[in-house]
């Protein structure tokens, strides 16, 4: 067995793939796309959905290979252990209808034992062993054989371990896997040890995907074209290659441990609780840092894939006190994450570090105001439920104490003291306690009730007419300025459109300079005065995305949307309706630019006919 560096396994993986024909097509955003239903890239081929269910690949290709950043958050609160994490990289390769199971057998044997240097007595492989809807899959197992892998050590598994597909989803391909196991050591723990025992001899290194289905809602159906899909986790990998069982112990988070022991005194190898508060930091600074970094960078907000990043952030703030750290520790992290371990790998991260500081110790600063008081908040709603138990104990002996924070208390540390819900519910298990989620749905239900009913009008259009129309133009024209002066990190947060002013709301996380503001408004100008006309056409999100419309790609797209293009200042996905030609909209004012919220800054404007 080989050891080796992330930098080092990176290369090895695309070099070997690209001498077999492929080429590397890089990784793409974090952020899900809206076409998927979901908020990140779970799976190294989730943006190649497209091609494997039969469309060309843009390069022209069928041989493809990268290495893929993804984001899974299902399971935030098991990280503190040694193998979860909420980002990874997968290292993928693919056949879109061009090789198939006998070459990549071949391809993943040869990259375990000649690049890796595995043994090829050791290596274990499991395969799908059948059933109602596909057949026992015997043509993989005899190629497995035919390469060198020993008879025994090839597992027939069922559906829950060697079926891949995307749960939750349909339209997407699927098919069995072969998936490639390496024994720790070498005591079996019984006589029917295997990959499925569970006894944690066998290390998953990596699967093989053979696309030959298309999951639809009442089953599968053949693939026109068979494609591979093979996943290799390389924090995984990395870990396994230099023979540790603690995947904080390589390079990818070494520097960043060291730096945590060294500032809070505490031993990562000698002390429980720090060790998961190191991890929690160390896994969850990494993540926000690579989502506000992101070429669709986000920022932390109360909805969707802002959500989770303030959720991660807030976590991470929480452990940092209990290492007896401050809060500017969690910047230090994740300038260590971009200079010394990612500063290649992700280059788009050096560009935007400063931003990237910036919005982690402003989100450490809004959070550390109230987190003080919501914890005295939280430790009063636990001090009442013990004392409520124990004064019922005593007068009926038979009480059933209450074990459960009311759902009003937890909106409560949600509402003032911005405590996520999750921690709440982290923080009421530690003390043996569980929070009403159901009740906790209903307040927020009633908060959104009233919140509607004081601002009915908010949000978009509040008519449609030809006043309105040439306003919402407008509002392409100056988000296109904004980026434009500001940076691309900009991105539409809301919009509130009358026929006298457009309201526009946008990340952004300074107050605008007055140049900054007579700059884009000189922009805006400039395409009201080029005369270009406003081109509608209809195409699916994955066409727009490659031509360069701008989104909101967080939200669900039906299969086809509309664009809207004026020359080359302004092309978004948008329902419409536009002016005909930017020249109708006349002259272009900002009437004032302020905060909307944390990170979020709001622009009023107007037009007017020129003179």
């Amino acid at each position: 067995m080989n050891k080796i560096s992330s930098k080092e396994l990176r290369n090895a993986w695309i070099r070997f793939y690209e001498e077999r024909g492929h080429i590397n097509i890089g990784a793409v955003s974090l952020i899900g796309d809206g076409t998927t239903g979901v908020m990140f890239n779970v799976a190294g081929m989730q943006p190649l959905m497209p091609y494997l269910l039969g469309k060309d690949h843009p390069s022209g290709k069928k041989r493809l290979c990268n290495v893929q950043g993804c984001v899974r958050t299902v399971d935030i609160e098991s990280v503190g252990d040694p193998t979860h994490f909420t980002f990874f990289e997968m290292m993928g390769n693919w056949s879109l209808g061009d090789y198939f199971k006998k070459e990549k057998t071949q391809w993943s044997y040869d990259l375990l034992t000649k690049v890796f240097g595995l043994d090829s007595k050791e290596i274990c492989s499991t395969v799908f062993e059948g059933n109602d809807a596909a057949p026992r899959d015997d043509e993989t197992a005899d190629l497995l054989k035919a390469v060198g892998i020993l008879p025994e050590h090839i597992f027939y598994l069922p559906k829950s371990d060697n079926w891949w597909e995307l749960e939750g989803t349909t339209g997407t391909p699927c098919g069995p896997d072969n998936e490639w196991f390496y024994p720790r050591h070498n005591k079996p723990c019984g006589p029917n040890c295997g990959p499925a025992c569970g006894c944690g001899r066998y290390v998953e290194i990596g699967n093989d995907v053979y696309m030959q289905y298309v999951k639809n809602a009442d089953g599968y159906a053949p693939l026109a074209n068979k494609n591979v899909d093979t996943g290799f986790g390389l924090d995984r990998m990395l870990a396994f290659l230099n023979g540790v069982t603690d995947g904080y112990k390589t390079d990818l988070f070494i520097p960043v441990i060291n730096h945590l022991e060294e500032k809070s005194g505490k031993s990562y190898d000698n002390d429980p609780e720090a060790q998961k508060a190191m991890r929690i930091v160390a896994d969850h600074i990494r993540t926000s840092t690579m989502l506000i970094g992101d070429v669709n960078g986000i920022l932390p907000s109360n909805v969707g894939a802002g959500y989770i990043l303030r959720r991660l952030l807030r976590r991470a703030i929480r452990y940092t006190r209990q290492l007896g750290l401050e809060s500017s520790v969690l910047a230090e992290v994740s300038k260590i994450f971009i200079e010394q371990i990612y500063d290649e790998a992700y280059p788009l991260l050096v560009e935007k570090e400063a931003y990237i500081l910036d919005e982690i110790m402003k989100e450490a600063a809004r959070f550390e105001a109230t987190l003080v008081t919501g914890m005295k908040e939280f430790t009063k709603c636990i001090t009442g439920i013990r004392r409520k138990n124990e004064f019922m104990a005593q007068k009926d002996p038979s009480y059933k104490p209450e074990t459960e924070i009311s759902g009003k208390q937890a909106f409560r540390l949600y509402d003032t003291y911005g405590f996520p819900l999750e921690l709440t519910e982290e923080l009421a298990a530690e003390e043996g306690l569980t929070v009403d989620t159901n009740g906790f749905a209903e307040a927020f239900k009633e908060h959104q009730a009233i919140s509607k009913q004081e601002g009915a009008a908010k949000g978009g259009l509040t008519e449609r007419n030809e006043e309105t129309a040439k306003l919402h133009t407008a509002t392409h024209l100056l988000q296109a300025a904004l980026r434009k002066v500001l940076g691309d990190e900009v991105a539409q947060k809301g919009s509130n459109i009358t026929t006298e002013r457009l309201r526009f709301d946008f990340s952004f996380g300074r107050k605008m300079t007055p140049e900054e503001i007579a700059e884009v408004e000189r922009l805006v100008n400039v395409a009201i005065d080029a005369h270009v006309p406003v081109v509608m056409e209809e195409m699916t999100v994955q066409e727009a995305k490659e031509k360069g419309a701008i989104g909101l790609f967080e939200s669900k797209y039906g299969e086809k949307v509309k664009t809207y293009k004026m020359g080359e200042y302004s092309f978004e996905i948008c329902g419409g309706p536009h002016a005909a030609n930017t020249g109708d909209l006349g002259s272009f004012k900002i009437r004032k630019e302020e905060s909307s919220s944390a990170g979020v800054r709001r622009i009023k404007a107007t037009i007017a006919p020129k003179a």
